[in-house]
């Protein structure tokens, strides 16, 4: 006979669990995509622009205020929270594991769908609007007289506020995103611990 090492995998138990639940993060980010959406309609229909594409035009820049970056944070926050939320109710239950090890994995996964998240908005809305950015670019340009340096200025630093609101909205969302994983996941563990 021939020594043969035999490894025996773990039956039950935290070490047979993944420790990350794709279905949970991807149902997050999708929820966080789409409510993202609604509230971004939303606030256009009440006269914000707050979403990619209006935040980035030539027009929107011009009459960009504080009040339409606070807006677009609230909309970043509020998608993240609930997706967020979603990653960690949904995620598969964890057994034998430390409160901390668990705390840990809950904000992952609202880390994750976050992140999930903003690539694929990023990508849908770049997806959307690149076919049309040539077009959009020379139907600004021949209606627009040519800027002064003032203008020029101007412009560069609203577009410079316009940038650190997204940031900041971008930060936060993440942070919202990972504690609402966690009120999401304990509120999961107690539905379980009631059985």
């Amino acid at each position: 006979m021939s020594d043969v090492e035999v490894i025996v995998a773990p039956t039950g138990g935290a070490a047979a669990q993944a420790p990350i639940s794709w279905p949970a993060i991807w149902a997050g980010a999708f929820v966080a995509i789409a409510t993202s959406l609604l509230l971004s309609l939303a606030a256009a229909g009440i006269g914000y622009d707050v979403g990619l594409p209006g935040l980035a035009t030539r027009a929107s820049l011009r009459a960009f205020a504080p009040e339409v970056g606070a807006a677009a944070m609230v909309v970043q926050v509020l998608s993240a929270a609930l997706g967020g939320y979603v990653a960690g109710r949904l995620r598969t239950i964890w057994t034998g594991l430390h409160d901390d090890e668990s705390h840990f994995r809950d904000t992952a996964h609202g880390l994750i769908a976050w992140a999930v998240a903003t690539v694929a908005g990023v990508v849908l809305a770049a997806g959307l609007l690149a076919p049309y950015a040539e077009q959009l670019a020379a139907n600004a340009a021949a209606a627009a007289p040519p800027p002064t340096p003032a203008d020029v200025d101007r412009a560069a630093h609203i577009s410079a506020q316009a940038s650190l609101f997204l940031a900041v909205g971008m930060l936060l969302s993440a942070f919202v995103a990972a504690i609402a994983a966690r009120i999401g996941g304990l509120r999961h563990e107690a539905m379980h611990a009631r059985r």
